[in-house]
């Protein structure tokens, strides 16, 4: 089955609000860019997925997009589900049979998971749902076909986007991954990811960089 990646990204310069008492400006970009670019060194080992594409208005996450050969869209800001749309519409004038929406804040993403992401069984008009490690958001979405269920990230998401599908009709199921669950909005979050990145070893190279390198400022 033809099946691509999504990945809406806001400007890295207004990312990451809800860390602002923990890392000026300049570090929540750079650390925002280190996760994206191993989002990216992720997907691109997940060797089913056709196509990776990006849909953003920053520049600098459209060079770092091209430079790990994905395809970009051009996005005006107007939200991330409607950056969502613009990439599914991408996809389903190139006649792709599936879309994996990802969000470029889950540096542990692995490549294992993705994969068994895509080899889960599902309808051929199904939605599969990745919660947030809270249980509540929604981390990934893959819909059969890409237009099968319009996106609605944001909080609560995960029982939105359950309710409707059922209200459409169409089979949803909610798979847990573990590289998945960790998204990083709030400084909870960004101790959680450096709990997690401190007890094992390997992926993530840039974020652990890039964390290594804003603790050693700190100190």
């Amino acid at each position: 089955m033809r099946t691509a990646a999504v990945l809406p990204i806001k400007s890295f310069a207004n990312a990451k609000q809800r860390l602002r008492n923990d890392l000026p400006p300049h570090d929540r970009r750079a650390l925002v860019e280190a996760m994206f670019a191993d989002a990216l060194v992720a997907l691109g080992r997940v060797s089913t997925l056709e196509r990776i594409v990006v849909v953003s208005g920053d520049r600098v996450a459209q060079r770092i997009a091209g430079g790990y050969g994905a395809t970009v869209i051009e996005e005006d800001e107007r939200g991330h589900n409607a950056a969502a749309a613009n990439g599914i519409t991408s996809l389903l004038d190139d006649q792709i049979e599936r879309a994996l929406l990802v969000p470029g804040d889950c540096p542990l993403l692995s490549p294992d998971d993705l994969n068994a992401l895509l080899n889960h069984p599902a309808a051929d008009r199904s939605v599969l749902i990745v919660p947030d490690r809270h249980g509540t958001g929604t981390n990934a979405l893959l819909l059969t076909p890409p237009d099968v269920l319009a996106s609605s990230f944001g909080p609560d998401s995960r029982r939105r986007h359950e309710a409707d599908a059922a209200a459409a009709g169409i089979p949803a199921e909610v798979v847990y991954l573990d590289t998945l669950a960790l998204d990083v909005d709030t400084p909870e979050d960004l101790e959680a990811l450096r709990q997690t990145l401190a007890s094992t070893h390997g992926g993530a190279a840039h974020t652990r960089g890039m964390l290594t390198q804003l603790m050693r400022a700190k100190a």
